[in-house]
């Protein structure tokens, strides 16, 4: 199989697996994660909605790029602050950019893991959708870790960060000159180790720097995970 088609594999089996096994039904308050693997399951739970199988879904989304998407589908948005939501979500399922055996993520690769961190730490069930280039043994080394900073400490951040080992690359605009700039108006910092990294341990770390607002370790909410594999099967990690 294709990449793409593994994402499209991935996305519809985790849908309809939870829909089946319980995990989704009608009335829930769901968040709804960023990039090319969580969109199709996006398109897939608007597909139930549209048959009338679910109803009442409420959608908290991470990035603009899905609130496009649920618009589009007709799927109700709202913010984790709107009374009805109450900062509580039912369940939360999005793509990741690596994802280990023991179920630690790295997201960020779009440049939205702040707002998917919000979503996904505040979700009861947290489901990450892959395909299988995404499945790793160890985290740090190969995909770049990604540290949301405020614009003026980019230079004692780094200081900091290189003391943790990372080496840091800020993350400069396509089509546009100087750096990516956040949803939230922020910058990025792109980081890697030479060896293998402990996630939760660095996670804490980095987010006890002045001036990060938050990084791309995903350790404290453990995932179900749905993995496509090239054979046209889907591992499923962590059912609870």
């Amino acid at each position: 199989m294709t990449q793409s088609e593994e994402k499209i594999l991935v996305a519809n089996t985790a849908i309809d697996t939870l829909i089946k096994k319980g995990k989704i039904f009608s009335g829930m308050k769901i968040g709804l994660g960023t990039g090319s693997t969580a969109m199709p399951a996006v398109k897939r739970l608007a597909e139930y909605i549209q048959r009338g199988e679910l109803k009442d879904i409420k959608a908290v989304v991470t990035s603009f790029q899905t609130q496009n998407a649920c618009q589009d589908y007709g799927i109700p948005v709202y913010s984790l602050n709107d009374r009805i939501i109450d900062g509580q979500l039912d369940l939360a399922i999005d793509g990741a950019d690596e994802v280990t055996p023991d179920c630690f993520c790295i997201k960020g690769g779009g440049a939205a893991h702040v707002r998917e961190k919000l979503v996904e730490y505040n979700s009861k069930i947290f489901v990450v959708v892959a395909d299988s280039t995404k499945a790793v043994d160890t985290i740090g080394t190969k995909f770049p870790v990604p540290v949301e900073i405020i614009g003026e400490a980019r230079i004692p951040v780094t200081k900091a960060l290189n003391a943790l080992g990372a080496n840091c690359v800020l993350r400069e605009g396509l089509r546009k000159c100087g750096p990516v700039i956040t949803d939230n108006g922020n910058q990025i910092l792109d980081c890697t180790w030479k060896e293998a990294i402990d996630v939760a341990l660095m996670e804490d770390k980095i987010n006890q720097i002045v001036g990060v607002v938050e990084n791309g370790l995903f350790s404290k909410n453990k995932p179900i995970v749905f993995v496509a594999k090239a054979d046209g099967s889907v591992e499923e990690r962590n059912w609870h």
